[in-house]
């Protein structure tokens, strides 16, 4: 058995050692404008002014410079927390014009009094999405008023 591990072994090597040099062989060519390229296929350097490069390069393309900062970090997250204040407190508006809404349209229906509704649980079955309504804007208030006693 160990000779056939040896053989499959020599066999595996014999199959890779082309590929390891190939890979080895890095050119760096110079484009129109100047900057470097790297190839390891030979074939791309034909008629071009390549160099064979003797060490493993490491290609990482370029990032763009980061900008200057122009105001200090401590503004900007003045900025962004007077943002989010003015968008809460916008929101926070809406929602009590909005439960406003709500509680007028629920007191319009608890003077209603339909026909078919000689049973009171009919009444309540008609009043549950109005109360469910009040009910939801009223949370909504409370979690808006509380984030923005959180960002004070």
């Amino acid at each position: 058995m160990a000779p056939d591990k040896h053989l499959i072994g020599l066999v595996f090597l014999a199959l890779a050692a082309p590929c390891g040099h190939a890979q080895s062989e890095v050119y760096k060519c110079p484009d129109a404008s100047g900057r470097p390229t790297y190839t390891n296929v030979k074939r791309d350097t034909v008629g071009k002014n390549c160099t064979l490069v003797s060490k493993e390069v490491s290609v990482v393309p370029s990032q763009a410079p980061a900008r200057a900062v122009q105001s200090p970090a401590g503004s900007e997250a003045v900025a962004r927390s007077e943002n989010r204040r003015k968008i809460l407190e916008s929101e926070l508006q809406n929602e009590q014009q909005l439960l406003s809404d709500a509680r007028q349209k629920l007191t319009e229906q608890e003077g209603i009094r339909e026909g078919d509704e000689r049973n009171y649980a009919r009444v309540l079955e008609r009043l549950k999405p109005y109360q469910e309504a009040v009910s939801q804007h009223t949370k909504n208030i409370e979690q808006l008023q509380g984030e923005l006693g959180r960002l004070k």
